[in-house]
């Protein structure tokens, strides 16, 4: 089958997912029940744990490919996995621009970076990224997300970037994650994307998540349907939630159109 041939049946099979009420019955249970269990819990990207679904960690890759941003914005640290995972996709990018150009390859000259926001980066953590092979072209901020201070360190290196990518995942308060919204989606360029991960606490039971702030009601997904009420510049891509089924952010990967 010609690769034309071949995409083109791959959009028209997940195009009807989207309609597919009992496909996505069994995906929505499989999250349930393997939330309960700590599944995604499980995995490690280069040698560092990443809390993700594998099928997030799959969309994070084919996302960072398709744009191709020099800068990638992640806000929750966690023992620093995501962070390993952009900047390996980053890394890869440079690999097949030099190979194409036929340059001499020194991750040292990178113009592509990932910077890491956590409102607490604990030692072993920090270690453990910044002495990884790619910790290179990893930056660590230690604050909260929404705070002056660390807005203006991000602002000041965004500055220096055309192509620039968001990722949301620290505290999942409907409060939290809308600030967080305001603030960085002006760092999006224009098709590129600002994912916000756990928009699927909302789809959850109430009282799901105990000992948490955030729970049905108060979600990352509330904080979405919000900010996009005001926000003209942003749309929700369907396709690839439609596309993944399994995916801790269902109506969360917001591409910036205009």
């Amino acid at each position: 089958m010609p690769e034309s041939e071949f995409r083109s049946e791959r959009i028209r099979r997940i195009s009807e997912y989207g309609s597919d009420a009992s496909l996505r019955e069994i995906a929505d249970s499989w999250i349930l029940n393997s939330m309960k269990k700590m599944y995604l819990y499980n995995f490690d990207w280069l040698g560092r744990p990443i809390i993700q679904y594998p099928e997030d960690i799959v969309s994070v890759q084919e996302l960072i490919w398709e744009v191709k941003p020099t800068l990638i914005i992640e806000t929750g640290v966690a023992h620093g996995g995501s962070l390993m995972l952009s900047a390996s996709i980053l890394a890869l990018i440079d690999y097949c621009d030099a190979a194409v150009s036929g340059s001499q390859l020194n991750p040292k000259d990178s113009i592509r970076k990932v910077i890491g926001v956590d409102i607490e980066i604990r030692k072993h953590n920090r270690e453990a990224i910044e002495n990884h092979p790619l910790g290179i072209l990893i930056d660590l901020v230690e604050g909260s997300s929404t705070s002056s201070d660390v807005v203006a360190k991000i602002e000041s290196e965004a500055l220096k970037h055309e192509s620039i990518m968001i990722f949301l995942d620290s505290n999942h308060t409907h409060e939290h994650v809308l600030d967080e919204l305001k603030i960085y989606s002006k760092f999006v360029s224009v098709g590129s994307y600002c994912v916000v991960f756990d928009t699927f606490v909302e789809n959850m039971p109430k009282g799901y998540f105990e000992n948490r702030p955030w729970d049905k009601g108060n979600s990352p997904m509330t904080a979405v349907k919000e900010f996009l009420a005001t926000n003209q510049q942003f749309e929700i891509d369907t396709f690839r939630e439609n596309k993944l089924l399994i995916t801790v952010a269902p109506s969360g990967h917001l591409r910036r159109v205009r």
